[in-house]
């Protein structure tokens, strides 16, 4: 019964280990990308003129 309960705790175990890497492999994975894309520059602001209006 250890015997079996020994299998069950390593197989959980490496499927826990591998769920985890796969998740920190795509956290590393979406940083990296997140700090390579290009920033986005604010359009200039044009200052317009306007008449004053007289009433």
């Amino acid at each position: 019964m250890a015997d079996l309960l020994n299998l069950a705790m390593l197989i959980c175990a490496s499927l826990g280990a591998m769920a985890f890497g796969i998740l920190a492999a795509y956290a590393v994975l979406r940083v990296g990308f997140v700090l390579m894309r290009p920033r986005k520059k604010p359009a200039p602001v044009k200052a317009q003129t306007e008449a004053a209006r007289i009433s």
